[in-house]
């Protein structure tokens, strides 16, 4: 990620998902105009996601994956299907690739023949003349030739078969005339299979919004959409390159459907309010910039008109006494808790960066409460530290170093175990507590399915920020500013 990029957090993500050779990767190439995903009729050509940062006006920056197929085979099939599932966990959408028998698509109805038609009276009317003559000469001959009647008999009228003038070819649906469903009826999940069918009820459990894009569909796309495409079904070809823009549009409307994602500083700082940030520079701090929540705290305090000042600790008293009126609110490092707390004045809201992520990717009630099972810690307890990135460890990293220190005052025999990266533990359920790291690098849906999963395993989560705050006795102070009382 570069320096200008917005990061992948912050970016609204849709997951591209399908069987094998359904055209995943041709329909990401075709969506962002680029080779970036190898396209071909080699089932299983698409190994781990593939992530492609673009922009979608109106939408904003969007993060495209494209992922393996979901019925890849074998134990390293298996493993694919995983990945793609953990991929799934951050999708704001999806955009499920299906690619019906032919049979069951929609069809264009085919013109029907024209009937014959029969000739009109006044073109027979010559050549019944003509005849005329030759007619006259046979009777008295025929006349000859038919035998006397011996009886009555009724005369046999001569009945003439139906003649059928219909397309040979056509096919009607047994109990219904017209062979083509009406405008609007056709519904692509009727006919996926049971594999597919789970996946979308996932989808719909989860309240994840979703496009079914019906792809493959020839020279007809465009009638199709017209005919049968809807918000969340659309008719795609991604080798001629037809349905795209139906696509886009899809995901432009589908995107409104999804949870907005607060702002860092939402009902703490408005126009005109003065901030204060705290940045340590220590061992952990990138050379020459920002580590990534300053910067985003920083730019979200820009955008709502607000004025700020950075520090370091060290600076801090000097800064708040030169301002020419105090500060709504200042926002320190977690780290620097214990000392900035004995410096700002207590009518000045204070707060971290970290648990302003908490409150907008998790739910800060919820990891608030979850803090309070650091003071009831017991001997062999489990304590698993999570942290999304794998940045290098240095000699007094946060997550491996300073708040181990912190839990082992709490309780000297806590049993702490670590998970780092992208992925996250599937069976949590031996841990008396998650402690998660800010999760800048994460988006919210990511954040929510962990917690999600937690709950349902009856772990509580919290953050760093809030365990920091709550063994060096300010917690309280620090969730203040929400309106949070513990």
């Amino acid at each position: 990620m570069g320096l200008n990029d917005t990061p992948g957090g912050s970016r609204f993500t849709i997951g591209i998902f399908g069987k094998r050779n359904a055209g995943k990767s041709s329909l990401i190439n075709s969506l962002t105009g680029q080779s970036i995903a190898l396209a071909s009729r080699v089932p299983g050509t698409t190994t781990d996601p593939v992530y492609k940062a673009m922009e979608l006006l109106p939408v904003g920056p969007v993060m495209l994956i494209d992922t393996a197929g979901l019925d890849d085979q074998g134990e390293l099939g298996s493993q694919r299907v995983e990945k793609s599932m953990e991929a799934l966990r951050k999708c704001h959408l999806v955009i499920y690739v299906a690619n019906p028998e032919v049979g069951a698509r929609p069809q264009r109805p085919q013109p029907q023949p024209q009937r014959p038609q029969r000739p009109q009276l006044a073109q027979q009317q010559p050549q019944l003349a003509r005849q005329q003559p030759q007619l006259a000469q046979q009777q008295p001959q025929l006349a000859q030739q038919q035998p006397q009647p011996q009886s009555l008999q009724p005369q046999q009228t001569h009945q003439p078969q139906p003649v059928d003038i219909s397309d040979p070819g056509e096919k009607k649906t047994p109990g219904n005339p017209d062979s083509q469903p009406s405008a609007g009826n056709w519904d692509a999940r009727n006919f996926l299979d049971k594999e597919e069918s789970e996946f979308i009820h996932q989808l719909e459990t989860r309240k994840i919004p979703y496009v079914i894009a019906v792809n493959q569909s020839g020279e007809d796309t465009d009638f199709l959409n017209k005919n049968y495409g809807t918000d969340t079904q659309v008719f795609t070809d991604a080798a001629l390159k037809l349905g795209i823009d139906q696509l886009k549009k899809a995901i432009i409307r589908n995107s409104g459907e999804t949870e907005k994602e607060a702002g860092l500083t939402d009902g703490l700082i408005e126009a005109g309010d003065l901030a204060v940030l705290v940045t340590p520079i220590d061992t952990a701090a990138p050379k020459g910039r920002m580590i990534l929540p300053q910067q985003q705290v920083l730019r979200d305090i820009l955008d709502k008109g607000a004025y700020t000042i950075v520090t370091r600790e060290g600076e801090l008293d000097q800064a708040l006494n030169a301002l020419g009126r105090p500060p709504k609110v200042v926002i320190t490092d977690s780290q620097a808790f214990r000392l900035v707390d004995s410096i700002v004045p207590p009518e000045i809201d204070l707060t971290s960066f970290s648990i302003l992520y908490a409150r907008q990717k998790g739910d800060l009630k919820k990891m608030t409460e979850a803090a309070a099972v650091l003071g009831d810690l017991k001997p062999g307890d489990k304590v698993l530290i999570a942290e999304a990135c794998t940045h290098h460890r240095q000699k007094d990293d946060i997550g491996t170093v300073k708040i181990p220190k912190m839990l082992r005052k709490l309780e000297p025999e806590v049993d702490i175990h670590w998970h780092s990266g992208a992925s996250f533990p599937d069976d949590i359920r031996e841990y008396k507590l998650v402690i998660h790291c800010g999760a800048c690098m994460l988006n919210r849906p990511e954040v929510q399915y962990r917690i999600e999963l937690a709950e349902k395993e009856g772990v509580p989560v919290t953050n760093y920020g809030l365990t920091i705050a709550f063994c060096t006795g300010i917690l309280k102070r620090a969730v203040a500013p929400f309106e949070i009382r513990i």
